[in-house]
């Protein structure tokens, strides 16, 4: 395998094995094995198990900071605020091991890659909160958009896991009635 594809492979054999047991539950020779690797390729190329794990939320952060702003382009008010809740129940639902992580993982507290991380999630969150800013001058933009990101991103995981029936527009229609 050439060295990005290793990498690639450990990457998501490494959030697969982490949505479904947690970051502490999971061993780094699980995921050696769940990626055909050996182990010491995994080391050799992320350092540790919490390097390898902020290379994953890194680059799903990225992935749906980069989705989000696509979606919000050229538009304000709450026709940002529908294109944003849009996106990220299609991004749950086309990632959902990330969704999975971001939720259980991302904002515990004292894990070795909390600071990095933070910069990152402030990127996607600000996408929210510029869209609040302008559908709804009156509210606090930082927590709307963080009330509006945690709904939006359990409701997504609530369709995926109990609720796969439903479509898309139920989901958003949802969503959207709690912030109207």
């Amino acid at each position: 395998m050439r060295s990005t594809d290793t990498r690639r492979h450990i990457v998501d054999a490494a959030l697969a094995l982490v949505a479904e047991r947690g970051y502490t539950a999971t061993a780094v020779d699980d995921i050696a094995a769940a990626a055909g690797v050996a182990k010491g390729s995994v080391f050799y190329n992320f350092g540790s198990k919490a390097e390898l794990f902020e290379a994953i939320i890194a680059e799903g952060v990225a992935r749906l900071t980069t989705a989000l702003r696509a979606a919000a382009d050229g538009l304000d008010g709450t026709d940002a605020v529908d294109a944003l809740v849009t996106e990220l129940l299609t991004q749950v639902h086309d990632h959902p091991d990330f969704a999975k992580v971001m939720v259980a993982e991302v904002f515990r507290t004292g894990r070795l890659w909390q600071d990095s991380i933070r910069a990152l999630r402030d990127d996607a969150m600000g996408v929210f909160a510029a869209a609040v800013r302008t559908a709804w001058p009156e509210r606090d933009p930082t927590l709307t958009a963080a009330a509006l990101f945690g709904a939006t991103v359990v409701a997504g995981l609530e369709w995926l896991v109990f609720q796969p029936g439903r479509s898309l527009d139920d989901v958003r229609t949802a969503v959207l009635a709690t912030v109207r």
